[in-house]
């Protein structure tokens, strides 16, 4: 009993210490945010001039910068994970709300991160081959998806919320009976007993996640697809896009395996089930669920307008 005291002491002042360092860290990025952004945006202005310049190194048979194109294009997406981001908005605040498995953790965020580079691809190809639209049509095209991509999110939000006040309800106890041949034990392997049984996410709300992560294309991607298009070498941008993609999603998984360790952490101490408040884990989905929403808000009028000249002209190009 004793050690089972001091061994929750333990957890409980190294939850207290994560807790001080985390609003600490808060503080510090609040005092220095907009200069964070500020550089985060002109490193991100100085690596897309420096692909660009490799795509013209490649079309002048210069394959070397192939090699740097693809070095470039990786560190990119690094960069584009560590600055803000809906994407790890989205993943922070599901898997700080939802037991996931270690497994899941990895695979939601970096698949979704991948669908952001197919998501680009995506949209160069119908948009600007197939339909041979003008760099203003497409500006505006990006518009009208960043806008829907926002409204998804919204309603990825008001998923969580809606599973949250479901699991507020108070549940029906009924009573089955069985034959004695059809009963089984605790060792079967069904995956029916035990307090964590159905306490990971479901296929369908992690479908979500990815969606919503991945339906949002990165302008730095599209941009480099249309001028690799442009110059008439669009294997190499799209290879570019796909190695961005994945240092995005990389960066994006080291964030998720350590929101999902702080939040089993926070559950030891506390119980799974929030102990003698069973309330806990659903309002925290529900309050999630609200963040996503105002989030997604902001994204929506927050959106890059939409240039006549194309947006490569904003981004620095």
């Amino acid at each position: 009993m004793t050690t089972q005291i001091l061994a929750r002491r333990w957890r409980l002042s190294g939850a207290i210490a994560l807790a001080v360092l985390f609003f600490a860290a808060a503080l510090i990025l609040h005092a220095h945010w907009s200069a964070f952004l500020a550089w985060c945006l002109a490193t991100q202005i100085t690596l897309h001039r420096y692909l660009v310049m490799y795509l013209l190194q490649l079309n002048n048979h210069q394959y070397t910068g192939g090699l740097w194109l693809l070095i470039g294009a990786f560190f990119y997406g690094v960069l584009h994970a560590v600055g803000p981001g809906h994407g790890k908005f989205i993943v922070t605040t599901y898997l700080s709300t939802n037991k996931e498995s270690q497994t899941a953790a990895r695979l939601i965020p970096f698949l979704g991160s991948l669908m952001q580079g197919v998501s680009a691809i995506l949209f160069v190809f119908i948009l600007a081959v197939g339909f041979n639209l003008a760099a203003g049509d497409l500006s505006e095209s990006r518009w009208y998806v960043e806008k829907a991509s926002a409204l998804l999110i919204a309603g990825f939000g008001g998923w969580l919320i809606l599973r949250g006040m479901q699991s507020l309800r108070p549940r029906r106890v009924t009573f089955t009976f069985r034959p004695l041949a059809n009963d089984h034990g605790p060792d079967c392997g069904c995956g029916h007993h035990g307090v964590g049984a159905g306490a990971h996410g479901d296929w369908k709300t992690r479908a979500g996640v990815i969606l919503a992560i991945g339906a949002r294309p990165c302008s730095g991607a599209i941009m480099i697809l249309l001028f690799s298009n442009a110059l008439g070498i669009v294997s190499w941008g799209m290879a570019a896009v796909m190695t961005m993609a994945l240092g995005t999603a990389l960066s994006i998984m080291g964030l998720s395996l350590a929101v999902r360790y702080a939040r089993n952490s926070t559950a030891a101490l506390f119980g799974e089930r929030g102990g003698n408040l069973p309330w806990l884990v659903p309002a925290l989905k529900i309050a999630g669920g609200l963040m996503l929403i105002f989030f997604a808000l902001v994204l929506f009028l927050t959106v890059i307008p939409v240039s006549a000249n194309g947006d490569y002209i904003a981004a620095g190009c």
